[in-house]
């Protein structure tokens, strides 16, 4: 199974696990064109894929299929993504369900778009204009694409926001076998649709999630307007009170925030306490591992820590990184989540970074960690 095989697969699970019709809406560009071309086979599956004329038709209808109920996806590489972005943030504002997949590739501009690399991960976090937060969800592996993929659709429904999922070039065609799985034990994804217009308010929330109502247009007694203007907390009406502004942002940001009550546990590969935690996310997965695995059986106090979520960073994550003495974080970029780690935890992460368009092997992460050891005993 390919990587982009296996989110196409998930976005069919999602899907089927929600009860919606699946809307895909792209236009082709290396690596991601496979996705569209899989899922035009499985139209018997409820789920309509189109080809746009542009990268911001392709998001803009997927923004208009969630806003008419269905489950709204988009897929792309950094190029498009960058063309997107504008069209993210109207989704950021009207608070609904769409799911974003960049499978990153070489940049900048048209760059490598045959080669790997890791560096949209502030553009994703950061990309858009505005205090314009959305969740980030990263695969590490092609069959890993699956899960990302049902959970990424979980988790727009269930808060009503946009959510990026990365991906890349050595995932997106990388091949790994994978076991189907058991559909039957796979979770539904639950939706709600509202149908009550008693005491109906387009912003009103769920007090724990804070994600506002899922109305389907057309409904009797729910006519609302929504688009990219600030709007009233409550009415939705549009609205350049200054105080009312301030409030909306800070909702819309804790509303993302309030996306790490759902993780479970981080976990580690190795002590949880050491000399030296790897920390890593993405296709680096595999790499970092075996590098980690083989250090310790040499009798290393090294440790890996490799993370789905990067916005927002899991609760635990500070713990962790406080137990070890040193923090590596190997990329391919110029050290764009140790920005994030450093300033966020203030802990003095070193980087290791590769920007060749190739991934890491094992052997160099290997020879790169035992310097720290090196180091250490000096």
């Amino acid at each position: 199974m390919t990587g982009n095989e296996a989110i196409a697969y998930g976005m069919l699970a999602a899907t089927k696990l929600s009860g919606l019709k699946g809307f895909l809406g792209s236009y082709p560009i290396t690596p991601a064109s496979d996705i569209l071309h899989e899922l035009s086979k499985h139209k018997n599956f409820n789920f309509i894929t189109f080809q746009a004329e542009d990268e911001i038709a392709a998001v803009a209808s997927a923004v208009g299929a969630a806003f008419g109920g269905n489950l709204g996806f988009t897929t792309s590489s950094g190029p498009g993504i960058a063309l997107k972005q504008e069209a993210i943030g109207l989704a950021v504002m009207t608070e609904l369900p769409l799911v974003v997949i960049n499978i990153q590739r070489g940049g900048p501009s048209t760059g490598l778009p045959t080669k790997t690399e890791q560096a949209d991960l502030l553009q994703a976090i950061c990309g858009r204009n505005g205090e314009s937060p959305v969740p980030v969800i990263a695969a590490s592996t092609p069959s890993d694409c699956f899960e990302v993929a049902i959970e990424a659709a979980q988790m727009a429904i269930r808060y009503m926001t946009p959510v990026m999922l990365l991906s890349d070039g050595y995932i997106a065609n990388g091949q790994e076998p994978w076991l189907i799985p058991d559909t039957k034990k796979l979770k539904a994804i639950e939706v709600s649709f509202r149908t009550d217009p008693t005491g109906y308010q387009v912003y009103a929330r769920n007090e724990k999630t804070l994600a506002r109502d899922w109305v389907r247009p057309g409904t009797p007694g729910l006519e609302h307007r929504i688009g990219g203007l600030e709007k009233d907390s409550l009415t939705g009406g549009v609205s350049y009170d200054p105080i009312n502004h301030d409030k909306m942002v800070r909702t819309r940001a804790e509303k993302v925030e309030r996306i790490a009550q759902d993780y479970p546990a981080t976990k580690v590969n190795g002590d949880r306490k050491g000399e030296v935690l790897v920390l890593g996310w993405g296709s680096t997965y595999g790499a970092i591992t075996q590098a980690v695995d083989t250090l310790r059986a040499r009798g290393r106090s090294i440790s890996n820590c490799h993370l789905r979520y990067l916005n927002p960073l899991p609760r635990d994550l500070e713990e962790i990184l406080r137990g070890f003495k040193t923090v590596i974080i190997p990329e391919l970029n110029l050290g764009q989540l140790r920005m994030i780690i450093r300033a966020k935890y203030l802990v003095d992460a070193q980087g290791i970074n590769k920007i060749q368009g190739k991934p890491f092997k094992v052997s160099e992460l290997i020879n790169r960690f035992e310097e720290y050891f090196h180091g250490n005993r000096s």
